[in-house]
């Protein structure tokens, strides 16, 4: 993974891909996002971010089938490819490490 960066939102973006495991649409990452974090997210950053999460190949999206609620229009449904989860993998072996290395007298 070396080479490819990972901003917090992207990795946000990323786990609530992987928490929805299936049904990862843009509303629905919105909305996993706000209940997993309590942080209000706009659709269209969450698009952005899906858009360049699946141009680093940490993603990967497919039309999903017509609905009548949305007017007879398809979901992108996103799923985190192999290659995502090893990015989400060394983002927590990282921050695990840089966490350990806190002196404990940091937090006397």
């Amino acid at each position: 993974m070396k080479g490819t960066y990972l901003g917090e939102f992207e990795e946000v973006v990323l786990l609530a891909v992987a928490i929805r495991s299936g049904d990862a649409y843009g509303v629905a990452v919105v909305n996993e996002i706000e209940q997993q974090m309590g942080r209000s997210v706009s659709l269209g950053a969450v698009h952005s971010a899906l858009n360049r999460l699946q141009e680093k190949g940490l993603v990967d999206s497919e039309l999903g089938g017509a609905t009548a609620e949305r007017g007879g229009r398809r979901k992108r449904l996103y799923t985190v490819t192999a290659y995502g989860r090893r990015a989400l993998e060394e983002v927590r072996q990282l921050r695990n490490q840089m966490w350990a290395a806190i002196p404990q007298t940091t937090w006397s």
